[in-house]
């Protein structure tokens, strides 16, 4: 057995366990699918997001993906990979992706759990905050191309544009 085989987390201590108790706590639904998924949805200024986090022990990873309620048409995935690219160009933290099956475009990012510890309350939390937060920003460039008929270039220009002040 390797060191890294050892610092595994107990199977009494799944990640999932955390997660559950925190959506718990928002007042959200959600659904728990065995040992490695939780999904529920989660309501946005712009659209519904559907949240899953998928544990997958093997690799002592966490991921949490989120959705947009939205597909993308043959027509527009060419344009909309190159509006992924730009905007990954800027993330921090995770990043966008089009879930091919489905074609729905999403946001991801991995917690690393191995050591034995679970994440904490707060770990959950703020993953939660930054995918929510991440779909909120670059909704409207997708929206700019795939319903506005925009180029990425564009879409993202238009998107990241900050208003001042109140109207």
């Amino acid at each position: 057995m390797t060191l890294a085989e050892t610092e595994l987390l107990d199977p009494a201590e799944n990640p999932l366990d955390v997660v559950e108790e925190v959506v718990a706590s928002q007042g959200w639904e959600f659904e728990r699918r065995g040992d490695g998924d939780l999904s529920l949805c989660v309501a946005g200024s712009w659209c519904d997001y559907h949240i899953g986090f998928t544990y997958l022990d093997a690799s002592g990873g966490l991921q949490v993906a989120c959705a947009y309620d939205m597909r993308v048409p043959e027509r527009k995935r060419a344009e909309v990979c190159q509006l992924l690219a730009m905007i990954n160009e800027r993330m921090w933290f995770g990043h966008f992706d089009l879930w091919a099956e489905e074609a729905i475009p999403m946001f991801r990012q991995g917690i690393l759990v191995r050591g034995g510890q679970p994440p904490t309350a707060e770990q959950i939390e703020r993953a939660i905050e930054i995918a929510i937060n991440e779909c909120e920003r670059y909704y409207p460039a997708f929206q700019f191309v795939l319903w506005g008929g925009k180029r990425a270039e564009e879409a993202i220009a238009a998107a990241m544009l900050e208003t001042a002040g109140e109207a």
